[in-house]
């Protein structure tokens, strides 16, 4: 008995000098995203159009959260985010389309450590790929900008799960709807005239078919999510893999993608665990995307790595023992190469949302919106719709100018306002709210050595240097 003892004894021991783990104790991670998808669009949120079965389900077998965020509302820093544990300053990706510092480590070096296999299937959309070396798992379209007549495969996905039972893996699948192009899906579920649109989106004729294809493309992702877990069910390694879900931003929609408002910003959150999560609950925990890789090292086996993330760990909150040590989350834009520089920042507590626009005076410009590049027809042509009918509508209007024209502050009490409509900025009322956040965006920025203003104008130097901006012709070094 003793020689058990001093076995396990030596087992533990070696465990924490060297960081690795029995495998049989590390439970497998598979990661779905959606793209593209505002949160409270889901019937999970409150969302009243979208039917989503298997998400639903999901939830109803795992956890949800209902304060999940991440920190920039553009896939490739979000993504940078999520992957590597560390904010947009951090890892380097502080813009759309760009690229990770090249010493920015991420999943698949510190979850290989411990024998993982570490994939991901669909869109990547980092880089560079020595600081994200996923291994590349086929079978779902990695463009956005999706063909309709590419269909989804299981088989790769099949394979690599069941590839080695000795070694736990985490995979990725990111799926590319509902990111526009709507094309994906059947819009005949979504009959225009009954949609109820959100209050923060514009009821035009227009903006009505583009919302019903994008409902079409919601439901046509919640049947991969369904396939996804069939097939994870089927390999016999469901009772032990961590299954989290998330809703990546928010949609095209403007208010959405590419701000600071809490429908860019907040996602959905979904985590099953059989015999750790707990069953049909909600939680209320603030969690942000940088949280998760340390979450994952947790469940791992190494609880404090010895490397520098922004995020923590959450593994209490999916073991339903208590609510995370977050306070704040916190979020940024740099408008480059989306339009003229605009940067913007946020912290929010979960009820209260503050957010500084660091440059009021300019008007604030989304080319994809605005059809700057001839694009209008293929992304957002109901945008039109919403300048002509502000001439004779007061809510479209007001809608126009919140998005066009924003002032030097924002606050909302998002708890009672989820569109965050009502801007409360300067009330005497809420100062002390007001500051308190102001004085916690201030620290933040701090301690993320963001400059504000300086570092979107130091992306559009950069841009129109190599002649590649749109907006201001190339400088001369």
């Amino acid at each position: 008995m003793r020689s058990v003892f001093l076995m396990a004894a030596a087992v533990v021991l070696s465990v924490a000098a060297t960081g690795e783990s029995d495998a049989a104790d590390q439970p497998n991670v598979l990661i779905i995203m959606a793209d593209d998808c505002t949160f409270s669009d889901l019937p999970l949120y409150g969302g009243q159009n979208a039917k989503t079965p298997n998400i639903d389900r999901l939830a109803a077998e795992g956890l949800t959260f209902n304060k999940a965020y991440l920190s920039s509302a553009m896939c490739q820093p979000c993504r940078a985010e999520l992957f590597s544990g560390q904010y947009p300053m951090q890892n380097g990706c502080a813009w759309n389309h760009s690229a990770s510092r090249p010493e920015t480590t991420s999943m698949p070096q510190h979850l290989g450590k411990f024998g993982y296999r570490v994939g991901i299937a669909g869109k990547v959309h980092v880089k560079p790929k020595s600081a994200f070396p996923f291994e590349k798992v086929g079978g779902f379209d990695p463009s956005c900008v999706r063909n309709p007549t590419n269909e989804h495969d299981l088989t790769s996905l099949k394979e690599f799960v069941t590839r080695d039972a000795d070694s736990p893996f985490c995979l990725v699948v990111a799926l590319v709807e509902p990111h526009v192009p709507w094309v994906m899906g059947d819009v005949s579920q979504y009959p225009q005239k009954k949609i109820k649109l959100p209050p923060h989106i514009a009821d035009t004729l227009r903006t009505r078919q583009d919302f019903a294809s994008y409902l079409a493309e919601i439901t046509y992702m919640d049947g991969q999510v369904g396939e996804i877990l069939e097939t994870l069910d089927k390999s016999g390694r469901s009772d032990d893999t961590l299954v989290l879900f998330t809703s990546e931003q928010g949609s095209q929609f403007p208010g959405c993608k590419w701000t600071n408002w809490d429908t860019g910003l907040h996602t959905a959150l979904i985590a099953r665990l059989p015999g750790v999560t707990p069953v049909g609950k909600r939680t209320d925990a603030l969690v942000q995307y940088a949280d998760v890789l340390p979450t994952l090292l947790d469940l791992a086996g190494e609880s404090a790595p010895g490397f520098a993330l922004d995020g923590m760990s959450f593994l209490p909150v999916l073991r339903g023992e208590n609510n995370s040590e977050r306070k704040y989350v916190y979020g940024m834009h740099n408008n480059i190469p989306e339009g003229p520089a605009y940067p913007i920042r946020t912290v929010t507590d979960g009820t209260w949302r503050y957010i500084r626009n660091l440059t009021p005076d300019e008007l604030y410009i989304e080319k994809h919106l605005m059809g700057l590049q001839g694009r209008a027809a293929l992304n957002n042509p109901y945008w039109a719709t919403w300048v002509w009918d502000s001439h004779s509508n007061a809510r479209t209007y007001d809608l126009v100018k919140r998005y066009m024209r924003r002032p030097a502050e924002q606050l909302y009490r998002t708890a009672d306002d989820p569109a965050e409509l009502s801007n409360l900025a300067g009330l005497k009322e809420h100062a002390d709210v007001q500051n308190r956040l102001s004085e916690e965006l201030d620290r933040w920025m701090a301690v993320q050595g963001d400059p504000g203003i300086a570092q979107d104008t130091k992306q559009s130097i950069e841009a129109a240097r190599r002649g590649k901006h749109r907006f201001f012709p190339p400088v001369e070094n």
